[in-house]
């Protein structure tokens, strides 16, 4: 069974999405929180698998229980809930250890299968969405002003992986647009993480996307692949 707590300062909501989940047979709501402090207790007693949390909420606010939980030695998969994917909200639940979004919209089917795939480690955003995000964030995050430095630390492979996981791709997906093990992908991955000191997987996307990796990934697909030889 896949532990969730919910987390939403509507009662309604946490009662809808414990509906809904309950009922795959595969998932179990252990705990819900109507706040972000109460979500962090949550969280250390319950120690769920994915936590599903709301951003805007009285008190405090899902952002700082996000990088609270994110900040613990084991923490669970932490999935944001948003009313609308331009919200900017959610490009900084990425930056600080969310591994994705959902929509709070989504049809409940769309939804357990959804959160099947964010236990298993992957990043539950479409690639569109994420797009829009990086577009519609406002200000300037000083983060992003140490990119190009931290990029030139990877490897010309490590920075082929980096634009897939820009594009939201799991390791199998990388494994087979690069002719790759998984277990090989799963190094890289690792090694880049640290390297661009990101605490997973969607922080990483983030850069890729917002230094245009991908794009310029497809275009040296057009252009030619690199050769075997590549790191």
């Amino acid at each position: 069974m896949i532990g969730v707590v919910v987390v939403d300062d509507e009662p309604m909501v946490c009662a809808h999405l414990r509906t809904i989940l309950g009922a795959s047979g595969e998932i179990e709501v252990v705990g819900e929180a109507h706040d972000g402090a109460a979500a962090v207790e949550a969280v250390l007693r319950f120690r769920p698998d994915v936590v599903l949390m709301d951003l805007r909420m009285p008190g405090v606010d899902g952002l700082t229980a996000i990088e609270r939980i994110a900040a613990h030695r084991s923490p669970p998969v932490i999935v944001a809930l948003t009313t609308f994917d331009a919200d900017h909200y959610v490009i900084r639940a990425l930056r600080a250890g969310a591994a994705g979004f959902l929509l709070k919209s989504t049809p409940p089917e769309d939804l357990v299968e959804l959160v099947r795939v964010a236990a298993d480690g992957h990043t539950v955003m479409s690639a569109a969405a994420t797009r829009r995000l990086v577009a519609a964030a406002t200000g300037r995050d000083p983060a992003r002003d140490r990119h190009p430095a931290r990029l030139e630390e990877l490897t010309e492979r490590e920075t082929e992986v980096l634009a897939c996981l820009g594009e939201g791709l799991s390791n199998a997906q990388i494994a087979r647009r690069l002719c790759l093990s998984e277990a090989t992908v799963k190094g890289h991955v690792s090694r880049l993480l640290e390297k661009l000191q990101c605490a997973n997987r969607t922080q990483a996307g983030l850069i890729a996307y917002e230094s245009l990796l991908d794009e310029k990934a497809r275009a040296a697909t057009v252009n030619g692949s690199p050769g075997p030889g590549s790191r």
